[in-house]
C-alpha cells in the first residue's frame, strides 16, 4: 500500500500542475473555450469548496481548539483572518505592479474591483503590450507575470488540500482528495489564462504548457506545510485548518466566483454555486 505522504504527494502534483498544465494545453491547442461551461463549472466547484470549508474544515479545527482552552472558535478566526489577508495581500501586490500599465484600469475613475475576466486574470496587461506593438519579449513578460499571480496564490491552496487530508479518514474519498478535484478544477481555466500570451508572445506550444505546469507545483509546497502543522497536534492542526479555510474562502469569493460571473453574466452560475453547495453537504452528512 503506498505511504500517505507520497500518495498526497502525487495527488497534490496532479492537482496542482495538472490542473494548470491541461488548461496550458487546452488553450494552447484551441486558444478559446466555452465561456458558459467553464463559468458553471467555476461556480460549482466554488459551492462545494464553500461547503467543505464551513461544514468540514472549519469544524475540525474548531473541535481541535477547544482542546487546548476553552472559547477555542477564537484561534480558528485569528487564522482564518491570517489565511484571507495573505492571499489578499499576494494578489494586491501582483495587482499593483501591473496597474500601472494597463491605461484603463490606471484611470482615476476605474472601479477598485475588477470588473471585466480580462483584469481578474491580468490578461488586459498582455493586451495592453500587444495593442502598443510591443517586443514579442514584452508579451512573454505578460504572460510570465499571469503565471506569477497563479503561482503564488498556490500555496495557500495547497495547505487546504494538506489539511483535508490530515482529517480524512479515507485518502481515496476524503476531504482531501474532493479538495484536491476542485482546486484542479478551478486551476484549467487560469492555466489557459497563461498558456495563451505566451504563445502569442512567440514561445513554443511545448514550453508554454511545460511553463503553466510549473505554476502549479508551489501547490505542493502548501500541501507539505498543511500535513506538517496538521500532524505536530491540536494547535498546529487548528492552525493549519483555519489557515488553509481563510485562504480558500477568499479564493472562492474573491477570485472564483467573479470569475464566473463575469465569464458568463447571468444568474445561471448561481444556482450551479447552490447546486455545488448542496452536494457537498450530502458529501459530508451522508
Amino acid at each position: 500500500m503506498i505511504d500517505p505522504f507520497w500518495f498526497v504527494t502525487i495527488v497534490t502534483l496532479l492537482s496542482g500542475a495538472g490542473g494548470t498544465g491541461i488548461g496550458g494545453l487546452i488553450g494552447a491547442l484551441f486558444k478559446n473555450g466555452s465561456n458558459r461551461t467553464i463559468s458553471l463549472l467555476l461556480a460549482f466547484a466554488g459551492g462545494v469548496m464553500t461547503a467543505m470549508v464551513c461544514f468540514e474544515l472549519l469544524a475540525e479545527g474548531v473541535e481541535a481548539a477547544n482542546q487546548l482552552f476553552n472559547m477555542g472558535v477564537l484561534l480558528v478566526v485569528v487564522s482564518v483572518a491570517f489565511g484571507v489577508a495573505v492571499v489578499y495581500a499576494l494578489n494586491y501586490i501582483i495587482d499593483r505592479r501591473t496597474v500601472r500599465e494597463v491605461q484603463h484600469t490606471a484611470n482615476e475613475g476605474h472601479p477598485q474591483a475588477h470588473d471585466d475576466i480580462d483584469e481578474l486574470v491580468h490578461a488586459d496587461h498582455y493586451a495592453e503590450h500587444k495593442r502598443a506593438g510591443d517586443s514579442r519579449g514584452s508579451l512573454v513578460v505578460a504572460g510570465i507575470v499571469m503565471a506569477c499571480a497563479i503561482a503564488l496564490h498556490n500555496v495557500p491552496e495547497g495547505m487546504t488540500i494538506g489539511a483535508g487530508f490530515v482529517i480524512s479518514d479515507n485518502l481515496m474519498l476524503g476531504t482531501g482528495m474532493i479538495m484536491a478535484v476542485l482546486i484542479g478544477l478551478h486551476n484549467i481555466p487560469e492555466g489557459m489564462a497563461v498558456s495563451v500570451p505566451l504563445i502569442s508572445g512567440g514561445m513554443s506550444r511545448l514550453r508554454a504548457v511545460l511553463l503553466t505546469a510549473l505554476c502549479g507545483l508551489p501547490t505542493l509546497f502548501g500541501a507539505w506545510l498543511g500535513l506538517w502543522l496538521g500532524d505536530i497536534g491540536p494547535l498546529g492542526l487548528t492552525i493549519s485548518l483555519g489557515f488553509a479555510s481563510g485562504a480558500m474562502l477568499y479564493v472562492v469569493f474573491g477570485e472564483i466566483l467573479p470569475e464566473a460571473y463575469l465569464m458568463y453574466r447571468s444568474r445561471i452560475p448561481a444556482f450551479s454555486f447552490l447546486v455545488g453547495l448542496m452536494l457537498g453537504l450530502f458529501m459530508i452528512f451522508s
